[in-house]
């Protein structure tokens, strides 16, 4: 069997609990006591695409950023193309894309072209090779104008184009995207995931694990879904299975009975 692109054991991430005053002094020597995370253990094969469904606050978020190495998990294992994010988040990070709608990190003041070239450098690619990359995607993103105007004079919706043109730009074998869709209008949506169905998981090379409230998005796009309530993994199959497995006729009717809850939908719904 092929080694798993992702590779969750166990996975805990807890947090110090918000404090004001004197207490947030003493924050820092305070026993986490707020679970994000309950012991999450799950795989993405290669080539595979698996969304991550919960309600706001279930822990795709911090999940997503330990993957990421953006945080330490508090315990577990996560492995990443067969390496460790803990012990090894620079062979990690060679193998990842990763998009986070909020978590902008440009420079304002350069276009995004120069941004993208900087970051396709980081990610060891000659300025030929990131412009024959950023040439393929302007078109698909519609960034063919936003390319060559300082970030700071850019709309939210472009920027956000640009953090996805970022995460593709080195063909990563792993791609974490955090709510990709989440600023953008709904026919840049749709031409989106429409590129990431087409052009980027088409050929099986890359590995797919995203968070969304969009259930078209996650019918469309996802292999498997993983339902996350509560910092815990109730579910992680196809959403035939999951159907059969819940009674259910949709996935919105599983996520609830599932979850007891229901799910917060994007304006989006039904748009596909």
């Amino acid at each position: 069997m092929l080694e798993a692109a992702i590779n969750v054991v166990s996975l805990q991430k807890s947090f110090p609990p918000a404090r004001s005053g004197w207490r947030a002094f003493l924050q820092p020597f305070e026993k986490p006591s707020v679970v994000a995370l309950a012991g999450i253990s799950f795989e993405v094969r290669p080539g595979e695409a698996v969304a991550l469904l919960g309600a706001n606050g279930a822990g795709k978020s911090t999940l997503l950023r330990i993957l990421a190495t953006l945080l330490l998990p508090t315990g577990g294992r996560v492995q990443i193309a067969g390496h460790d994010a803990v012990l090894a988040p620079s062979a990690v990070r060679r193998q990842l894309g990763y998009h986070a709608g909020s978590d902008i990190g440009f420079y304002s003041r350069l276009t995004g072209r120069e941004n993208l070239r900087f970051f396709g450098r980081l990610n060891h690619l000659s300025n030929a090779l990131a412009s024959q990359r950023m040439a393929h995607l302007a078109p698909q993103l519609h960034l063919e104008e936003g390319l060559d105007r300082q970030v700071r004079t850019l709309s939210s919706g472009t920027v956000q184009r640009l953090s996805l043109a970022r995460a593709l730009l080195h063909e990563p074998r792993v791609l974490l995207l955090d709510e990709p869709t989440r600023s953008l209008d709904a026919i840049a949506a749709s031409e989106f995931r429409r590129f990431l169905k087409s052009e980027v998981l088409r050929s099986g090379d890359t590995s797919l694990l995203f968070a969304s409230h969009t259930l078209p998005e996650v019918e469309l796009l996802a292999d498997r879904i993983a339902i996350i309530d509560a910092g815990r993994l109730l579910a992680c199959d196809t959403l035939a299975a999951l159907k059969r497995t819940t009674s259910a006729a949709s996935l919105e009717e599983a996520f609830m009975r599932l979850t007891g809850r229901t799910p917060h939908l994007t304006a989006e719904e039904g748009s596909e």
